[in-house]
């Protein structure tokens, strides 16, 4: 895994990231969000963020970590969608 900051990111590979969007306006897992608000998941707590986040190397990598932590998810996301994105089309808003 990669570290969860931009700054330490290597701009030259690649990144998978989990990342999920709220379902609903007042979602359970970021108080005060619209519905759509689009998400990372947080490399400790599993639950969404805008910082810490989970970054992997490959697809399969950030598959395996989210099975591995499917739990923590539903606890710290419940009720969305949890979705291995490329992180360079994330942050330009097209995945």
């Amino acid at each position: 895994m990669a570290p969860g900051a931009l700054e330490g990111l290597d701009p030259r590979r690649t990144y998978w990231v989990p990342a999920v969007v709220a379902p609903g306006r007042g979602w359970a897992g970021v108080e005060g969000c619209h519905k759509g608000s689009r998400y990372l998941l947080d490399a400790d707590s599993c639950g969404p963020t805008r910082g810490n986040f989970a970054a992997f190397s490959s697809r399969g990598e950030c598959l395996e970590w989210m099975m591995v932590h499917r739990a923590e998810i539903a606890r710290g996301a419940p009720g969305a969608v949890v979705t291995p994105v490329n992180l360079s089309r994330w942050l330009l808003g097209l995945d």
